[in-house]
């Protein structure tokens, strides 16, 4: 069965690492990263005469949601070609609301298409180390205000997700040191693989 896999966890838990990881092990796949979109995105904040924000309320209200759908349609139209789509994305909202989620199931039902949804489980203090090894812009605020950052930051298995009659497949990737990695790694993929995810 066609597959649409999301690889989604808060910040630094490693989910880009992975994803290309599981893509370049997968046969017949097609990878997507909502990252691609950005440069459209700081296209739409200047021809609005907006200062390039990703924490605006302009981006939220504007851009955000759209970003997240654009890359979802365009992944159950690559379904038409290859049969599995992998998506590298936060999701951060859309894992909470089984209303999404249903949306999404829907447009993957019209290409006889299921929905697979990888959470990479990672200890908050090792998401810390990595944030400060990565060294990026878009942390800094994060790094600097950690203790009031973290509050904000849900670990925990979103309830939509861990619903066994949702109509969706739910994964866990346990990612807190490179054992895990491995053994996650060794254990997922020949389940990707497989004519129906258990």
């Amino acid at each position: 069965m066609k597959k649409m896999i999301l690889v989604t966890s808060p910040p630094a838990c490693g989910k880009t690492y992975i994803s290309k990881q599981l893509a370049r092990n997968l046969k017949h796949v097609v990878y997507l990263d909502k990252d691609t979109l950005i440069p459209l995105s700081n296209r739409v904040f200047i021809a609005a005469g907006e200062e390039i924000n990703r924490s605006s309320d302009f981006f939220e209200k504007n851009i955000r949601d759209y970003e997240y759908e654009t890359i979802v349609d365009i992944g159950v139209e690559a379904l038409e070609y290859d049969d599995i789509v992998l998506i590298n994305a936060p999701f951060t909202k859309e894992v909470h609301n089984e209303e999404t989620l249903e949306r999404f199931r829907t447009k993957l039902r019209t290409k006889g298409a299921k929905l697979v949804i990888i959470w990479v489980v990672t200890d908050p203090e090792v998401c810390h180390e990595r944030m400060i090894r990565r060294n990026s812009d878009r942390d800094t605020w994060k790094l600097e205000h950690w203790d009031e950052y973290i509050k904000t930051v849900d670990f925990t298995i979103p309830q939509p997700l861990e619903r066994l009659d949702a109509g969706h497949d739910l994964i866990l990737f346990h990612n807190s040191s490179d054992e895990e990695f491995d053994q996650s790694m060794k254990r997922i993929l020949p389940l990707l693989e497989e004519d129906d995810v258990s």
